[in-house]
């Protein structure tokens, strides 16, 4: 007896009986691979680590979106929330669990030192000459290794995250909270495997700022190294922008002065020669400018990657000058709450805010004195504020006034080489080569158009003079 069944029934059949071999026998050989993978790496890196992967990163994802889902806290104001708009319990607890599978990660110790640390290494390397510059190591050392570290840092460029994981690495495996536009097919997987977590900028849903609140102190409270940028996002003219500390809140209600652990803000400054989207973002500061399309901006990032092809096949291509990150003097809140006679747990709503924000600008006043000096910032400070052209001796007789300042000051500045002749010429050299810079008879002068670039260099050392010589 023959039995005919339509051609798409046997394809869907087949699908099906496909599905069931991959889901019950490779499927769990394949997690069962990754896991073995996973654990091997970790306790390698573990022996080194100065701070190790905590027993919350190495927690199911679907396991702590459930813990994220069913906490009291978030309980409560999803029954608040769908109070206030007159709708079922059940239609405002899908929003919760839609909120937190978006920001949830997905830690993994293979994908983050094996593949996340490769990459961030080589990307820096080939970009730039990346160096640590000062480091309290001291201070750095004395951290109780079951205390939750916090990185806290400026934004110049999306590099940060790229260079900050790479030269932390050594101490720590950081959590970033990653703004929506890394939210893309594949590089989002990446992201969450790195155990970077999902932030809406500036959502007004009180609903998702609790949901992420609750996750923020949750890792907080675990023990989670993160590295938070206060400013938000990029600076548009080189300046650090105005801080907001709404984060850091969420993670000091994951502190506890009783508690077991206490938590320590390590503040890190930042500073490149060269900017990858300086450009784009000087035109985003400037509100009479059109807004730049997708496929304008596609075509400059294409161009951009061409001329730098060119200049390499005619061995005229320099890397991007230097990225160096200073490391500063650890803030710890259980004695900042001590000097200071606060208790966060307990304090009214008003007076806590106060309290959050005079430890937030202590941390990014450290932060700003810790951004390093290089050529391509002292250069152009020097050009900024020169009368009329200057010649090599007068930029370099005006760059060693202007060091003594900042050395008097406090600044950090980085020495290539150890020899500020070179660090000037190199200096001049990247603003030539990106034409920023004339020369005529032996005079240098700031490109006609060039000034507000050529500011945006110097703009991010300009705060670390002393007000008097400004």
């Amino acid at each position: 007896m023959t039995v005919t069944v339509p051609l798409w029934l046997a394809l869907l059949a087949g699908a099906l009986a496909l599905w069931a071999v991959l889901d019950r026998l490779l499927m769990p050989t394949a997690r069962w691979f990754v896991r073995s993978r996973a654990d091997k790496v970790l306790n390698e890196v573990g022996r080194r680590l100065k701070i190790h992967i905590r027993p919350f990163q190495r927690v199911r994802r679907q396991a702590l979106i459930d813990r994220l889902i069913f906490d009291d806290k978030v309980q409560q104001a999803a029954q608040a929330f769908a109070d206030a708009r007159g709708m079922p319990r059940e239609v405002a607890l899908d929003q919760v669990q839609r909120y937190a599978r978006e920001i949830v990660p997905a830690f993994n110790a293979y994908v983050y030192f094996r593949i996340g640390y490769w990459l961030a290494k080589r990307i820096s390397q080939s970009l730039y000459r990346v160096r640590i510059g000062a480091t309290d190591e001291a201070g750095l050392n004395a951290i109780p290794p079951d205390a939750t570290v916090v990185f806290v840092m400026n934004h110049r460029s999306n590099m940060d995250y790229i260079v900050a994981s790479y030269l932390a690495a050594e101490r720590a495996a950081l959590s970033y909270a990653v703004g929506e536009w890394a939210r893309v097919w594949g590089l989002q997987q990446l992201i969450r495997a790195m155990g970077a977590y999902f932030v809406r900028r500036n959502s007004k849903d009180e609903l998702y700022r609790r949901v992420l609140e609750r996750y923020i102190a949750m890792a907080t409270e675990a023990g989670v190294t993160q590295a938070v940028y206060p400013e938000g996002g990029l600076t548009r003219d080189g300046f650090m922008r105005e801080p907001r500390f709404g984060v850091l809140d969420y993670m000091l209600r994951g502190f506890h002065t009783q508690g077991e652990r206490d938590l320590v803000f390590v503040p890190l400054g930042l500073n490149y020669d060269r900017v990858l989207e300086d450009r784009t973002q000087l035109h985003s500061a400037d509100a009479n400018a059109r807004p730049a399309g997708g496929l304008k901006a596609a075509g400059r990032t294409l161009a951009f990657a061409a001329h730098q092809a060119w200049l390499m096949l005619r061995n005229r291509w320099y890397r991007l000058g230097y990225a160096c990150v200073n490391f500063g003097t650890p803030v710890s809140v259980r004695a900042w709450s001590a000097a200071r006679g606060v208790d966060f747990d307990h304090l009214p709503k008003a007076a806590r805010q106060a309290e959050v924000a005079a430890l937030g600008r202590h941390l990014m006043d450290e932060v700003g004195r810790l951004i390093p000096v290089l050529p391509v910032p002292l250069v152009a400070l020097v050009l900024q504020r020169a009368p009329g052209p200057l010649s090599v001796l007068d930029i370099k007789a005006r760059a060693g006034d202007l060091v003594r300042l900042l050395e008097a000051g406090g600044a950090r500045l980085y020495l290539p080489r150890g020899d500020w002749d070179y660090a000037i010429d190199a200096g001049l050299r990247m603003l030539r080569l990106r034409r920023l810079v004339d020369e005529s008879s032996g005079l240098y002068r700031v490109r006609e158009g060039e000034g507000p670039l050529v500011g945006y260099y110097a703009n991010s050392i300009g705060h670390l003079v002393p007000q008097a010589a400004a």
